[in-house]
């Protein structure tokens, strides 16, 4: 698509991780959110919930409204409503107006992610597409592990406001390098949104939605309450536990890039062995999750998986469907948004009935219907392959 790819992919990788850091930093804040707007801690969670909400259900459909447009123009729009919604943040004191700051550039947040996928896909051969790929999950891996806690420190030693400030400085820089450095990009060939629904029509589609769900489930399911594992069971200081989770997110990096090697090399094989990898650390951490330098390694593995975990997600509904990337993409987001919902909630069950000891469970039933949903694509794709030799 360019020429530099390599400035390409850094800039979509910095724009990612600013509309991430957007949608995660507040995590860091949310006590300080709460004092602020006079809300309780638990109604101030909406500008988390809400987000990944609108998210799950703005995926496949905005992406769709800006197909035929300047891929450039349509990036700068989205991060310029990012940055006008971070700097109301920052001013209101209006928790109603907040809401609404985060909302709308909720509504937007699919249409930079599946195209920043796309475009980092398309700037390369179509092999080495795995590997742009997963370089742009960095920023969203960056925009996990980096926004809370950096947002966390600002807001305990600086202020509130300067946190928030940070959110838009991110969007700010990205919008700049993309004004200044990335390229016209018209789309030559418009796809009707006849043919981009079309893969809806696929059972191959379908399939991988739901293994997306599932495994983004079995990940998600357990993560959410990683700091309340570490707290109850492994009796851990908050101290040990913020040290954890920055292991967790740096192996969620090491994850990508690994991700986008095996992908390119073998991505069946990569595919079909990630439940199995994954459902062995769970059971290695729930029999040794209770001693600490046991769960610092499992917490160690655990993060390059889920790190390859994401870059799998993404591949395997693209794949599915490669003649609508934007649609797929979209897909995507809002199948991994779906999956960690279900897999908070459930993961909230069953810690409410069995304890937080028994949360792995969420992630072993998940991983099995993941797998299930993953052996029965692959028949299927296989035998469609075979029956085309013959």
């Amino acid at each position: 698509m360019v020429k530099n790819n390599k400035l390409l992919i850094m800039i979509l990788t910095i724009g990612v991780f600013g509309i991430i850091n957007t949608e995660m930093g507040v995590i860091g804040i949310l006590p300080a959110l709460a004092d602020h707007f006079s809300v309780s801690v638990s109604k101030a969670g909406l500008l988390v919930s809400l987000f990944a909400l609108v998210i799950a259900v703005s995926g496949p459909t905005m992406p769709l409204f800006f197909l035929g447009l300047d891929r450039k123009k349509v990036m700068l729009l989205v991060l310029g409503v990012f940055i006008i919604g971070n700097i109301v943040s920052i001013f209101t004191t209006n928790f109603t107006i907040a809401l609404a700051a985060r909302v709308v550039p909720a509504l937007f947040h699919p249409i930079y992610c599946s195209l920043a996928f796309s475009v980092a896909g398309a700037s390369v051969r179509k092999e080495e597409a795995p590997k742009a790929v997963a370089k742009v999950f960095i920023g969203v891996s960056a925009g996990m592990v980096i926004g809370v806690p950096v947002a966390s420190f600002i807001a305990g030693s600086m202020s509130l406001q300067l946190a928030m400030s940070f959110f838009a400085a991110v969007n700010i820089v990205a919008f700049i390098a993309t004004y200044l450095f990335v390229p016209s990009m018209p789309v030559k060939e418009k796809l009707s949104y006849g043919s981009q629904l079309a893969i809806l029509k696929k059972l191959i589609t379908w399939q991988s939605i739901i293994a997306v769900v599932f495994l983004n489930s079995a990940i998600f399911g357990v993560y959410s309450y990683l700091a309340e594992y570490l707290t109850s069971v492994t009796s851990m200081s908050s101290a040990s536990i913020t040290i954890m989770l920055t292991v967790f997110g740096a192996a969620n990096i090491i994850g990508n890039i690994t991700a986008g090697k095996l992908l390119t090399n073998n991505a069946r094989r990569t595919v079909i062995a990630f439940p199995f990898l994954l459902g062995a650390v769970y059971m290695v951490l729930f029999l040794f999750g209770h001693f600490s330098i046991p769960m610092a390694i499992i917490t160690f593995i655990w993060g390059i998986l889920a790190g390859v975990g994401g870059n799998i997600n993404q591949y395997w509904i693209m794949s599915s469907s490669p003649e609508a990337p934007d649609f797929a993409n979209g897909l995507f987001i809002s199948a991994c948004n779906l999956g960690t919902t279900i897999g908070a909630a459930a993961g909230g069950l069953f810690i409410a009935q069995l304890g937080i000891q028994y949360v792995v469970l969420v992630g072993f039933i998940s991983l099995i219907f993941g797998t299930i949903s993953i052996l029965l694509r692959n028949y299927k794709y296989r035998s469609r392959t075979n029956q085309l030799a013959g």
